[in-house]
């Protein structure tokens, strides 16, 4: 099977690893990638990566490459709760996308339980930590294998 995921990273999920570990954990973006990797490569599937500070970053990426990609696993971090712009974006694309959240934005302050990007995901994984990507990664990987 070859094919290609987007792993996308919003706000701040640069400073994975330094930023409120007691939060988020102390694994760096790069381990984060490395642990999707890890998932897709033997199944012949490229990851391409890209984290932005910007939802307009984000959006030039998704629009670039989200049409050649099977899915995309999909960090929005704050995004998730005001990035209109960006959900358009994914709901225009039409690839299957799972949204991730290392915390539980349930159980965090009432601005987080807003999520405007879950309507156009096909799920959402919350609050399990980092090994919420590989489960995001299996996911993607199932469907491409049932087209």
């Amino acid at each position: 099977m070859a094919g290609l995921i987007l792993l996308l990273h919003g706000p701040n999920l640069n400073r994975l690893g330094q930023r409120q570990p007691h939060i988020y954990g102390k694994e760096t973006l790069a381990d984060v990638v490395a642990r999707v990797r890890k998932v897709c490569e033997p199944h012949g599937v490229e990851v391409k990566d890209f984290q932005s500070n910007h939802e307009g970053a984000i959006i030039d990426f998704v629009q670039t490459h989200g049409p050649q990609a099977q899915g995309i696993i999909l960090n929005p971090g704050a995004l998730a709760h005001y990035g209109y712009a960006l959900r358009d974006c994914l709901e225009d694309i039409g690839r299957p996308v799972v949204e991730i959240h290392i915390s539980n934005v349930h159980r965090r302050e009432p601005f987080r339980h807003q999520l405007v990007l879950a309507p156009v995901a096909v799920g959402q994984i919350v609050g399990l930590g980092p090994i919420g990507y590989e489960y995001a990664a299996h996911y993607l990987l199932q469907l491409m294998t049932s087209e």
